[in-house]
């Protein structure tokens, strides 16, 4: 062992704080409580990354309230895998979401009109707030891979005739998809390859009060495979195609799915707001060469402050990549004092952003979800091959990954009520030994 970093977080007025390495003497080892056991023979995925959403509002926040200086401050902090904490996985709404000033497509029309040829696409709605962060974080970290969701298609190709609510109207499928295609020919114009599309965010959930599409299976599967799937291969579009995009309490969804379209199907993109993420598992396991990616889960008012918030981020998050996501995507970047802006008529907000910006004071505060991330994005790079992790004890959660220069990066929770006294042993045999006070998270980086 050459180095060894180590990140502690033991509670709001110590998080993601750098220690000493300094493990036990040898002699304390011996009475480790818990032996965590690194295992490079069993490896599982590939990682793209962690990172968050530069929703309308997130990018207004950040590129018009913030000044210069802060603005910079915040995107090294984010983005630069040196300065900051790296982050490499950005998925974007195509148009509005909850999270925006208003309600937008690319191709919004006059009640009656049609556009069947995109003559009116565009999307100089983004090129104001949220390309010019997507450039400069590309800049600070050229291994960004950047993902897209709809909200909703134009609603003058859906039975609602809005954005809110209704489904995709069938005689509008291709026009649809040559939408998608649109849309990535014109960030690739601007220097952003997209990574990965899916179809519909969370296409079994219909609001009343913000842009929402539903599409049952059977539509998302013939969507794809007749229509989005071949109108990218006339492109010549390698973008991935990732169906679902929802809560792991519907896995029958992606089956369906993938039985009915898997051929034209990348993978399955998945949402913490219900079910277990051993979903992600039950869903690869049926569907072998199919990646896992975890695209949304917000923070909230919902969960206590402040302990159980961050336990609930971290320990999601380790159960997250030990069922076979390649990303661990949060929600909004940033968020305002009121938890907004949101679409108007959306009502009270109790997401939290990765960070806070007052719009009337300016002031920018990194939340315990930024904290949370830096605990996985440090020491889990691009490109890490995840290693089999096995716990003596249940109370101590853990993943591990080697990294592309040979590093090693492991994240561990404390899930239990007392101190424990944790050994970590390393390919090799190596020991390295810690104590882990209740609900503590430690990262390590051994190179």
């Amino acid at each position: 062992m050459q180095k060894l970093v180590i990140y502690k977080s033991t509670g709001e007025d110590g998080l993601f704080i750098e220690q000493p390495p300094e493990p036990l003497e040898a002699a304390a080892a011996e009475q480790a409580t818990v032996t965590v056991t690194l295992d490079e023979s069993q490896t599982y995925q590939e990682m793209d990354g962690f990172g968050a959403s530069f929703t309308d509002s997130a990018a207004y926040l950040i590129n018009q309230v913030l000044n210069p200086e802060q603005r910079t401050e915040l995107m090294v902090k984010l983005f630069d895998p040196v300065a900051g904490i790296g982050l490499s996985v950005l998925r974007n709404p195509m148009g509005a979401s909850d999270y925006a000033r208003t309600v937008y497509s690319y191709n919004d029309l006059s009640e009656g009109e049609t556009d069947m040829e995109q003559n009116r696409f565009s999307i100089a709605h983004d090129e104001e707030d949220i390309i010019p962060l997507l450039q400069q974080a590309v800049a600070l970290n050229p291994e960004v891979k950047l993902m897209a969701s709809p909200w909703s298609a134009p609603g003058w190709m859906k039975t609602s005739g809005s954005m809110i609510t209704g489904e995709l109207k069938p005689e509008y499928y291709s026009v649809y998809a040559d939408y998608f295609v649109r849309y990535i020919q014109a960030y690739k114009e601007h220097g952003l390859p997209v990574y990965a599309v899916t179809p519909q965010n969370e296409p079994l959930f219909e609001p009343q009060h913000y842009p929402s599409m539903l599409m049952l299976p059977e539509a998302q599967a013939s969507f794809v495979r007749d229509y989005l799937k071949p109108a990218f291969l006339r492109h010549n579009i390698d973008s991935k195609i990732l169906c679902y995009d929802h809560n792991w309490d519907r896995p029958d969804y992606p089956v369906s799915v993938l039985e009915a379209a898997g051929e034209e199907v990348d993978g399955v993109a998945w949402h913490w707001y219900g079910g277990e993420p051993s979903a992600q598992t039950q869903v690869k396991r049926a569907f072998e060469g199919k990646e896992v990616h975890f695209t949304e889960g917000s923070g909230g008012e919902w969960i206590p402050p402040f302990e159980q918030a961050f336990s609930n981020v971290i320990r999601t998050g380790i159960e997250i990549l030990r069922n076979h996501s390649k990303s661990f995507v949060l929600w909004n970047m940033a968020l305002d004092e009121h938890n907004g802006p949101t679409v108007p008529g959306f009502g009270t907000s109790t997401c939290r952003g990765i960070v806070r910006i007052d719009q009337q004071t300016r002031e920018l505060t990194y939340t315990l979800d930024y904290y949370a991330l830096a605990h996985f994005s440090t020491v889990i790079r691009p490109k890490a091959l995840r290693m089999d992790s096995a716990s003596s004890h249940e109370c101590i959660r853990s993943v591990a990954f080697r990294n592309m220069d040979g590093s090693i990066g492991a994240v561990l929770f404390n899930e239990g009520e007392e101190e424990e006294i944790v050994a970590v042993k390393l390919p090799g045999g190596e020991r390295l030994t810690f104590t882990m006070t209740p609900k503590s998270a430690l990262s390590l980086k051994v190179e």
